[in-house]
């Protein structure tokens, strides 16, 4: 497993967390939220153009994702 966790923009995780099933539910501003049928959380992911590192980090744990798969989704 590498160290850092790749730069992406709000687009980007927004595409690649669609793709392991989380469904956007709505809109306010720049920030969706996400909803997946198998888990209670919810997540907010901002459509910012360069998503700051301790964000994407609290984004992942909070999906169950790791950097690897993350790297894999991109």
């Amino acid at each position: 497993m590498s160290e850092r966790l790749p730069v992406v923009s709000g687009a980007q995780l927004l595409k690649a967390l669609e793709r392991i099933g989380w469904v956007s539910v709505r809109q306010r501003g720049s920030h969706v939220r996400l909803k997946h049928p198998n888990r209670a959380v919810s997540l907010v992911v901002p459509l910012h153009r360069e998503l700051k590192r301790g964000t994407l980090a609290g984004i992942l744990r909070d999906a169950g994702v790791d950097r690897d798969e993350l790297r894999r989704l991109l």
